[in-house]
């Protein structure tokens, strides 16, 4: 099979596209035809050795996988040959094929594209733990997005009016600021051209949002901090930005905040049933169709080094993915 393999630490450029032995599923184990690969923010920094987790080297980048289970593995009772599904592997998913246990893959609606699968879970899962586990969101709260025209900041505004919150979505131009306005936000901000903080203030009436979401980190986080509203909660997602913000203390005092942090890797390890219950939920909200997966641009295998480029120049508008092969109608 072909995958993409890091041999060294570098720009995508340096990636390569090698012929490898196809994988074979162990006990409990799964082999997946890959139809489409979701491309990440910490894909990039994993192949600069930037990422906090970083697996020897060679290795094949790539988390999540949407595609066909072609081989079981001994013991395995809930997935059969020619189930459609996603699956969240950690690493190795662009590649034509990939093993992940059983327990890792989850059968997609029926009217669920590969690529909008492979674009789904990580985005939609990490958004929706956010909000609902960590930052509590209630009806009729205001929730405000950052960077809400990328993958996450996306489906955290679908998934904020889903939930009954007023929304403000919040990008660096007027063009994301379009995209973050059609997937249903109330309101939007240019923060590449007005201030956030007071933006914020004069759209809630000086009272603040309840519930800020912000994977980008840098300076805006300051700003975030400055206008969440009492006993709000800022959500950390990530620092997109490639700045991590330092938090001043007497902020979260004077507003009664809470800095909330979102691991939702670790908490699928640590909760697989309530992550578990939190897909079928999403599942649901997809079947509503109430989120979506924003897929903007696809790429084929041989390009990859193209759409990794689109995250490092801050190009990335909703979801990427890379295309294996086209699913038969």
């Amino acid at each position: 099979m072909r995958a993409v393999v890091c041999h060294s630490y570098g720009p995508p450029e340096n990636l390569s596209i090698d012929t490898v032995d196809d994988p074979q599923p162990g006990k409990g184990d799964v082999l997946i035809d890959v139809y489409a690969a979701g491309l990440n923010f910490p894909d990039t920094l994993q192949i600069q050795g930037k990422y906090q987790f970083q697996p020897p080297f060679p290795f094949t980048p790539g988390s999540e996988i949407a595609g066909v289970v072609s081989h079981l593995g001994e013991g395995v009772t809930q997935l059969a040959v020619g189930d459609r599904v996603l699956a969240m592997a950690g690493i190795g998913g662009m590649a034509e094929k990939i093993v992940v246990p059983e327990a890792f893959a989850l059968k997609i609606p029926a009217d669920m594209d590969m690529p909008s699968a492979a674009g789904f879970l990580m985005i939609c899962g990490t958004s929706f733990y956010a909000l609902k586990q960590r930052g509590r969101l209630m009806p009729g709260e205001t929730l405000l997005v950052t960077g809400a025209s990328g993958g996450v900041g996306h489906a955290a505004v679908q998934l904020g009016k889903a939930m009954g919150a007023r929304v403000i979505a919040a990008a660096s131009t007027p063009e994301k600021c379009a995209v973050a306005k059609e997937a249903g936000a109330d309101e939007t901000i240019c923060y590449g051209s007005e201030s956030l903080k007071d933006r914020v203030k004069a759209l809630t009436g000086g009272a603040g949002a309840d519930v800020i979401y912000d994977p980008v980190g840098g300076e805006l986080f300051d700003q975030c901090a400055r206008c969440v509203g009492w006993n709000g909660r800022i959500l950390v997602i990530g620092f997109a930005c490639g700045e991590i913000p330092a938090f001043k203390t007497n902020l979260a005092l004077l507003k009664g905040s809470s800095i909330v942090g979102v691991f939702w890797g670790d908490w699928i390890r640590r909760e697989p049933e309530a992550h578990f219950a939190n897909c079928q939920e999403l599942f649901t909200l997809f079947e509503q169709g109430k989120i979506r997966p924003h897929i903007s641009q696809t790429f084929p295998l041989e390009q990859v080094a193209d759409a990794m480029n689109v995250f490092i120049e801050r190009r990335a508008v909703g979801k990427i993915v890379l295309e294996m092969q086209q699913e038969q109608a």
